[in-house]
């Protein structure tokens, strides 16, 4: 008997891949299936999947998915990825309407402290947020500017006992997985019954990642000012928003797992400000 069901789910994050004990590496992947459901999909280790099985954000895929044993979070689902099917991509014609029906169905707060206490009264774990204006981007050092020798022993293990690869094809695909040096964080304003209220977030979209190696291979130790332009500048000027999701281990810690940021709408009688929402 097969487990669980296949489900259409329009792709809305991918982040940044990361060493996996159980899973050799994985990528934290959601959307929302056809009856506006989120779904967490997991195990994904993106980079490994057969190229035709590869999707983007804003695509939609046919999968089989079954919901998680070891992790309680109510959007969480196990996927299978030898079922993937990818379908159609949604395009941002007509200032992305088509796109809009979908944002408009998912679970959405003005401020951190509501989402919050959504978590806390009805356990939701993903939603979306969307910050008054952003203030800055923080970027620091990461602590382990590389993978550890143990992350990197457990990626050649894994992938050796799983027999994805021969020994050094194992090597060069953690190679080519480079850990960012960065951590980047949005430092934001939000309204809050209490007035004006600052948060900061990490930003773990795997767009943020290909953004960063992208700007250090044209510009090199310039990389910093073109990154900042796209992130602060270009997406400050958009109606951006946050896709959030917490962490498994520690559900109040939460993450900007994707950047969406759809052109500013321009006001009219149908289509006040904060009407979507």
């Amino acid at each position: 008997m097969a487990l669980g069901q296949v489900e259409r789910i329009l792709i809305l994050a991918k982040t940044y891949p990361s060493p996996s004990a159980r899973y050799v590496e994985t990528s934290c992947v959601a959307g929302i299936n056809r009856e506006g459901l989120m779904r967490r999909l997991f195990p994904v280790p993106f980079r490994m999947i057969e190229t035709d099985r590869q999707f983007r954000k804003w695509q939609w895929i046919d999968v089989r998915i079954a919901k998680a044993t070891h992790d309680r979070r109510l959007e969480s689902h196990r996927l299978y990825t030898d079922t993937i099917v990818c379908g159609d991509v949604i395009d941002t014609t007509k200032e992305w309407a088509a796109r809009h029906e979908w944002l408009a169905r998912i679970p959405s707060f003005g401020n951190f402290d509501a989402l919050e206490a959504e978590r806390l009264d009805n356990g939701i774990s993903m939603a979306l947020l969307r910050p008054k204006r952003l203030n800055t981007l923080k970027i620091t050092r990461a602590r382990c500017p590389d993978w550890t020798e143990d992350e990197k022993e457990k990626l050649v293990r894994e992938q050796m006992q799983g027999n994805l690869f021969p020994l050094e094809e194992a090597k060069r695909q953690i190679k080519e997985l480079r850990k960012i040096p960065f951590d980047f964080h949005y430092l934001y304003l939000c309204d809050t019954p209490e007035g004006e209220k600052e948060y900061k977030h990490k930003i773990v979209d795997w767009e943020a990642g290909a953004l960063y190696w992208r700007c250090r291979r044209n510009y090199g130790d310039a990389w910093e000012t073109p990154f900042r332009k796209k992130l602060e500048v270009q997406l400050g000027s958009k109606d951006l928003m946050f896709l959030m999701g917490n962490i498994h281990r520690f559900p109040n810690e939460w993450l900007i797992i994707s950047l969406i940021y759809p052109p500013k709408r321009k006001p009219s009688p149908d289509n006040l400000q904060g009407a979507l929402f």
